[in-house]
């Protein structure tokens, strides 16, 4: 009996100190992303992490005048590893879900950029060509009229995308009906396998995609349709924090306000990703 009481009160302390530490300025922490996104993050020829990210990584640890470390994570063990205190910080172009709030929280979005396809240009879909036009979820009509536009365009063909993403659930969810949904564990594989003719299609974040087809090997290779916003792709990408870590989240926050304002993220967004995804207040 007393070493049940003893062994209650310990779990007691032991969530105040937990409590106690999330209100605490840090003054060292881990950040991860994938190193494999080319050009949100990716990891050099000598190994070393660069990109969007760990550039914008840097700057918002200078802001907040602590010690950062960046570190690669694969993507399909982000969170996972992110809960059980392996690193600190999640900035990996994860867009901000309701189910990934379930788990984990997230600073306000430090980038919007739409989802879309990449086919060959003598395609159906390449023919139509690049849109400028960007559907948002939540407007359920127009986004499904878009949608339904593009389904005919699609059929038969086999669409390659990364797993555990909400690019996969946009497709699955829309167009599992009409082509083979391909999964990858990243989205260098699934660029190989474009080039090499095994898919037709690949769906993701349209500033990586133009970062691909950059490629000599994919000049026959083209954008195409509209981008998608909102609903299953959340508010945008942001950066993931534990629930308890509130003063991290606080500091990030001001950081990335501060960076949105002095126009950092949108120079930084347009020397990487060629296209301002600046979030709009």
């Amino acid at each position: 009996m007393k070493i049940s009481r003893i062994a209650a009160i310990a779990s007691v302390l032991f969530g105040l100190v937990q409590a106690a530490a999330a209100q605490e300025t840090p003054k060292a922490i881990t950040i991860a992303t994938e190193g494999a996104y080319a050009p949100w993050n990716f990891t050099t020829a000598d190994g070393k992490l660069d990109g969007f990210e760990v550039d914008l990584a840097n700057d918002l640890c200078g802001r907040m005048k602590i010690e950062c470390k960046i570190v690669a994570q694969d993507w399909d063990g982000m969170i996972p590893a992110l809960t059980v205190g392996k690193f600190d910080v999640i900035m990996a172009s994860m867009f901000i879900t309701e189910k990934r709030l379930k788990i984990i929280d997230f600073t306000q979005p430090y980038a919007v950029d739409p989802s879309g396809f990449a086919v060959a240009k003598d395609s159906e879909l390449g023919k139509v060509g690049i849109s400028n036009e960007r559907f948002k979820l939540e407007n359920e009509a127009s986004a499904q009229a878009a949608i339904d536009k593009l389904k005919p365009l699609l059929k038969g063909k086999i669409i390659g995308v990364q797993a555990a993403t909400a690019n996969l659930e946009f497709v699955k969810k829309y167009f599992s009906d009409v082509a083979e949904i391909r999964e990858y564990k990243t989205t260098e594989q699934h660029d190989l396998d474009l080039a090499a003719g095994r898919i037709d299609a690949l769906f993701a974040q349209q500033t990586a995609l133009a970062a691909t087809l950059g490629k000599p090997e994919f000049s026959d290779y083209t954008l195409a349709g509209p981008g998608f916003v909102g609903g299953l792709f959340g508010l945008g990408s942001g950066a993931g924090i534990r629930k308890e870590d509130i003063k991290l989240k606080d500091m990030l926050d001001g950081a990335i306000d501060a960076a949105i304002a002095d126009g950092t993220i949108k120079t930084l967004s347009l020397k990487w990703l060629k296209s301002d995804v600046t979030p709009v207040k």
